[in-house]
């Protein structure tokens, strides 16, 4: 699958032609981590060290919304937005996913990038791929579980957390799934690999062949930065030689990246003209910044003739957009839905359609649509009966389950809500 949005020549990272001409900058709204690396000390609110995992301060989706209109305000070259950390942005995943449909919206024209261990990325691919998010990095230090077992301390799987061979075993096999399935969605991919000396500096070339395999695009070797407090802390410090030369061998894999200046998770600017120390007053202001609310003043409602919610989630072609009038309901309008078909794709877009509704009103609604658009702050509410009956409920704050219909799947055990429509 292809993406429309892809464009390399803006991307400083995956493209040293521009590096000189565009910027980036790391939104750090995501603090939580889900894996043990034994070379990473996270410092959310260090400001003299350049390294990933150190951010001065962490943001909200709200907070870097702002942030984004005040950076683009006075750095007009930022071409990308990412999130990196200063944990790992799926073990931050709510955050994470509102900051980019955040970043979406508001600022079209932005490439959207992100960096991930790998470990929790998947669920969220395909959405992902329907927001144009262009370039994610996934770093991976080993594609043989016993070298991984050295390089990370644990791993959670949820509220599991994994030690040893078994931990790195089960984070492999999500990178590699994530990598698969990131290509498979037309995703462009860099692999981030940390060559540790006495570790995985043996292993580099067997990374880069099993990704080249995957269909990766990029591969990024970089040299451990000793962190005092990590197991990995004694360790040297990998020679430029030793670095050249295992790039060098990587390359018969994959093209290798060697301007990489190992960000910051707060990082702004060009890459050669960075501007971090600058904007740390501005993102410090932005973190204070209070709560918003973005207002979703409509109801949208699945129905035949208007009187009636009457329609199951999947048959409607439209959807009637109600608002309140003179101590009464109106009908303000009518949207087209989404094509059938597509599955979770369908419901995206209609999450982003019924983006100014705060509920909607149907006789139906499969599981995979009710998560999808909740996820997105939209409440959903099954129920047969008078359209007005449900609009009282939702604007004077009543319980609507009084009002529920027909089971989530109409009479049809086999109905998912995959976004084919009822039969």
């Amino acid at each position: 699958m292809s993406n429309p949005n892809l464009d390399l020549s803006r991307h400083p990272c995956f493209n040293p032609g521009a590096k000189g001409q565009f910027g980036r900058v790391h939104l750090p709204v995501a603090p939580q981590c889900n894996i043990k690396c034994n070379y990473c000390n996270r410092k959310y609110d260090c400001v003299n060290e350049s390294r990933p995992g150190v951010t001065s301060t962490v943001l909200t989706p709200e907070q870097a919304g702002e942030y984004m209109v005040r950076v683009l305000a006075k750095e007009p070259r930022i071409t990308v937005a990412g999130i990196a950390g200063p944990g790992d942005p799926f073990a931050n995943a709510e955050k994470t996913m509102a900051t980019m449909r955040l970043l979406r919206d508001e600022f079209p024209g932005l490439l959207l990038c992100l960096a991930s261990n790998g470990m929790d990325i998947g669920p969220y691919i395909p959405e992902l791929a329907e927001m144009n998010v262009s370039h994610v990095t996934i770093t991976i230090n080993a594609v043989d579980p016993a070298i991984g077992a050295k390089v990370y301390g644990w791993v959670r799987d949820g509220n599991v957390i994994h030690h040893g061979h078994n931990g790195a075993e089960i984070l492999l096999a999500r990178q590699l799934a994530a990598v698969a399935e990131l290509k498979r969605h037309g995703v462009t991919v860099k692999i981030n690999t940390i060559l540790i000396p006495g570790v995985n500096d043996h292993h580099i070339e067997a990374v880069a062949e099993r990704m080249r395999g995957l269909g990766a695009d990029l591969f990024n070797c970089m040299a451990l930065f000793p962190n005092v407090d990590t197991p990995f802390g004694s360790l040297p410090q990998p020679s430029p030689e030793q670095m050249e030369e295992t790039r060098a061998r990587a390359e018969r894999y994959l093209p290798q990246m060697r301007h990489c200046t190992r960000c910051r998770a707060d990082a702004v600017g060009l890459l050669d003209q960075d501007r971090t120390e600058e904007f740390r007053g501005c993102l410090a202001a932005c973190a204070t910044l209070a709560p918003t609310v973005k207002p979703r003043p409509y109801v949208a409602v699945a129905t035949q003739e208007g009187v009636l919610v009457n329609q199951h989630l999947g048959e409607a072609l439209h959807f009637e957009i109600w608002e309140p009038h003179q101590g009464g309901y109106r009908l303000k309008e009518r949207r087209a839905a989404p094509e059938t078909g597509g599955g979770l794709r369908r419901w995206l877009r209609l999450a982003r359609i019924l983006g100014d509704c705060r509920a909607v009103l149907t006789s139906g609604i499969g599981e995979t649509p009710k998560q999808t658009l909740e996820k997105t702050g939209l409440t959903t509410v099954t129920m047969n009966g008078f359209i007005a009956s449900g609009l009282a409920a939702i604007y004077e704050g009543k319980n609507p389950a009084a009002l529920k219909g027909r089971s989530l799947a109409c009479g049809n055990q086999s109905c998912g809500g995959t976004g084919g429509g009822c039969l």
